[in-house]
């Protein structure tokens, strides 16, 4: 099964450090984590400054454990997990990739559908329904070069 310290230094590959795009409808971030999030976790201080251990504390309270990350095989766990830090819906997109009823509840029947399948079909298929979302985002314009490159990153990984 997957391993979040694994998964979350490869996530700083896809995310970086600051950032402060005013394209970016998530505005001001660090180690992908936005200004808002990290307020609602209680971190009151300038977002250069953000330190590492508290982004990481963020990532697996808000997404790797919101997609089980610790009960699934590695590759996918990473791709629910990126999708999930970069926004979206991965918990449908995993529940859509293996079959299962859509109904944004990462349960039982989900994790064991998952499980079932191949782990190369549910990451291409994921990746799949993860580009649809992205494609009709207002934000695509802009962010499409670097997003593409991303899951195309993503899936390197994965057949490596």
């Amino acid at each position: 099964m997957a391993d979040f310290d694994h998964a979350f230094a490869a996530l700083l590959g896809n995310e970086g450090g600051y950032s402060n795009n005013p394209a970016d409808p998530g505005g001001e971030t660090m180690w992908g984590v936005t200004a808002r999030v990290a307020r609602a976790h209680g971190y009151a201080g300038q977002m250069k400054d953000l330190p590492l251990s508290f982004g990481r504390a963020i990532a697996k309270a808000e997404y790797w454990d919101v997609i089980h990350g610790d009960d699934l095989p590695e590759e996918i766990a990473f791709q629910a997990f990126d999708a999930a830090y970069n926004g979206g819906h991965p918990v449908q997109w995993l529940q859509q990739a293996a079959s299962v009823t859509v109904d944004g509840n990462f349960g039982p029947v989900t994790l064991a559908a998952v499980l079932a399948a191949d782990p190369d079909k549910i990451v291409m298929r994921f990746d799949a329904y993860r580009l649809k979302y992205m494609k009709d985002l207002p934000t695509w314009p802009n962010f499409s070069r670097g997003w593409a490159d991303r899951i195309a990153n993503n899936l390197l990984r994965a057949a490596s």
